[in-house]
């Protein structure tokens, strides 16, 4: 099982996640610490679970590679490459394109989850994170691409897993992203295709979840694009928010690698 009291955090330099309170996370991330991702399990993120990405497919949802609007969650494997924690510092691959910061709501599951009901949802989940479930910004989402999500340090998450008990409205919470203290994009759970108990029926009614693997619920239609410089702070709710910097590929014998 994955199991917490409270609020799971690892702090960079620990050998081991530390459970505590929310008193005592404020604190230290008010220290300004950097996180490991509070989580080792598989990270799976969920496409087109927003109203507002499918509308702006538009017609063409209905012509070819879609042919029909999506009649199951279309998932996509964020490998153990893509994850980092709180105040990451994540590569820019092209400037020119920047990086899509997609906050999105983190399902993170307690006990091995096969073909559970909607009403019964809610006894696999052991809490929730957030995660910045980053990306190159294109057009398809058609057989999503490994090249454009799963770079390294492309899946951000924590600073900390909040106990289940403590997120009462999943269904509900407002998401924010701010691009070096400007606010830049706003939105909510709320727009979601499937919520979070229909999403865990859906999915683990074709494949097994483990404990401690993570589903998102998926990123919010109009996420604002980083590129080298920028500082990104993202907040789902009330849970720790979240901070990932923006830096230029390292630069060895005179060229970017």
């Amino acid at each position: 099982m994955f199991a917490l009291a409270d609020h799971l955090l690892h702090p960079e330099g620990d050998a081991l996640p530390r459970d505590v309170d929310a008193r005592a996370v404020a604190a230290l991330l008010a220290r300004g610490i950097a996180c490991r991702a509070p989580v080792r399990g598989a990270v799976y993120g969920t496409l087109l679970n927003d109203h507002a990405a499918l509308d702006a497919l538009g017609d063409a949802v209905h012509a070819a590679p879609y042919k029909a609007p999506p009649k199951a969650p279309i998932l996509y494997l964020k490998p153990r490459n893509t994850l980092a924690g709180h105040r990451a510092r994540v590569v820019v691959p092209d400037d020119a394109l920047g990086v899509e910061v997609g906050a999105s709501l983190g399902i993170v599951i307690g006990r091995t989850a096969t073909r559970v009901g909607a009403e019964r949802a809610a006894d696999y989940i052991a809490g929730y994170t957030l995660v910045a479930d980053l990306s190159v910004p294109h057009a398809s989402v058609y057989r999503p691409s490994v090249r454009w999500r799963a770079r390294d340090g492309f899946c951000v998450v924590g600073p900390a897993v909040v106990a289940a008990r403590h997120v009462t409205a999943p269904d509900a919470l407002g998401i924010k992203v701010s691009l070096n203290g400007a606010e830049t994009f706003t939105a909510s759970n709320a727009s979601s295709v499937r919520n979070v108990a229909q999403l865990l029926a859906d999915v683990s009614d074709f494949m097994t979840l483990s404990a401690g693997d993570v589903i998102t619920l998926g990123v919010r239609h109009g996420s604002p694009v980083a590129h080298i410089g920028d500082t990104a702070t993202l907040s789902i709710g009330a849970l720790p928010p979240l901070t990932v910097s923006f830096v230029r590929a390292p630069e060895h014998d005179g060229e970017q690698q």
